[in-house]
């Protein structure tokens, strides 16, 4: 089960390097690499396509699973899985055939999902980013902000305006290599965490790509967006989630074992109150991402139960882990 090899991988490889890569504000790449060939980059892709095809339920326990470990190099994975789906749903055959495999195997190292700009994150609609047709194809110019892996990525899908339609209707979805001339990557932002996934800006300048990298139809380009981020809210909740648990098993381990007034604090009721409060909410967000992820699997709508997945399980992991640092004390 893919689960598993996530749970292993993350014991063997990610918890030990996890410190050492936050401190250090680095990109995981070697340790991308080896998800990659444990499969951890095309966990819901076709076989066929170079993935392992476990569906989204195997996918949200796997994030968990890696993101107790390390969620820089789980919200890295998380995005470029949800990259290589989305290019799968929509892509032309030659589209499918050139970039999936790519994703999945790691050679285009992680793929990176190019949407947000200054006025245009939750508003999509306000965007900026231009694509101009031309006897060739289409040349885009604009700027991004606030990339996950932008520094690294192998191949971005950037979303462009692509005519005068007000609101989302003029948005088109493209793919572009990281590599492609006109193409700069900005400075990693100064995060207060996640530091190993390094968040930056794009800049496109006059940045030539064919008829061949229109993702979808054209001007349809949101509904590709909304597609791909239904599936990255699961994703979302699957980390929060784990980050929660680790912190929480890890004060419950520690609260066992620290002593004080001749007792161990486990023993006393205002530690018992705070670690109920996050095991019971915590649960209830496994509940809720599980939902999202086997509505997801089925095949029926399920952006309504994605985005309280991802608001619930964000809000709690956070408590959980606040709660922890107080458990913790001064070594907290």
């Amino acid at each position: 089960m893919i689960a598993d090899t996530a749970r292993q991988f993350a014991a063997r490889t990610l918890a030990p390097r996890a410190a050492a890569l936050d401190h250090a504000a680095a990109f995981p790449r070697e340790s991308l690499a080896e998800a990659a060939d444990l499969g951890l980059l095309g966990i819901n892709v076709a076989e066929a396509l170079g993935g392992v095809e476990a569906g989204a339920v195997a996918y949200s326990l796997a994030v968990t699973e890696l993101a107790r470990a390390c969620p820089s190099t789980t919200v890295a994975l998380c995005v470029s899985n949800m990259v290589a789906e989305v290019i799968a749903a929509f892509g032309t055959p030659a589209q499918r055939e050139e970039h999936v495999p790519r994703l999945c195997s790691g050679e285009y190292v992680v793929g990176g999902f190019a949407l947000s700009e200054a006025g245009a994150g939750s508003d999509p609609g306000g965007m900026r980013t231009r694509a101009q047709k031309t006897k060739s194809g289409w040349v885009i110019d604009g700027s991004k902000l606030w990339i996950t892996s932008g520094a690294d990525a192998g191949l971005f899908v950037v979303w462009a305006r692509t005519n005068d339609a007000p609101g989302p209707r003029g948005i088109s979805a493209f793919l572009v290599r990281g590599d492609a001339p006109g193409v700069t990557r900005g400075k990693a932002e100064e995060k207060l965490g996640q530091k190993g996934s390094p968040t930056t800006a794009l800049d496109f300048a006059g940045v030539e790509v064919g008829d061949d990298a229109l993702l979808g139809d054209e001007g349809k380009g949101f509904r590709v967006a909304m597609m791909a981020l239904d599936g990255g809210r699961v994703g979302i909740a699957s980390l929060a989630l784990g980050c929660g648990l680790s912190a929480h098993e890890f004060a419950v381990g520690y609260a066992k074992e620290r002593r004080q007034f001749g007792a161990p604090i486990a023993d006393f009721q205002a530690i018992q109150w705070m670690l109920a409060d996050s095991a019971t909410e915590l649960d209830a967000a496994r509940i809720l991402t599980l939902r999202a992820a086997w509505l997801k699997e089925q095949g029926v709508a399920f952006t309504r139960e994605a985005s309280i997945a991802k608001l619930f399980a964000s809000e709690k992991a956070n408590v959980a882990c606040d709660r922890s640092l107080q458990v913790l004390g001064g070594y907290g």
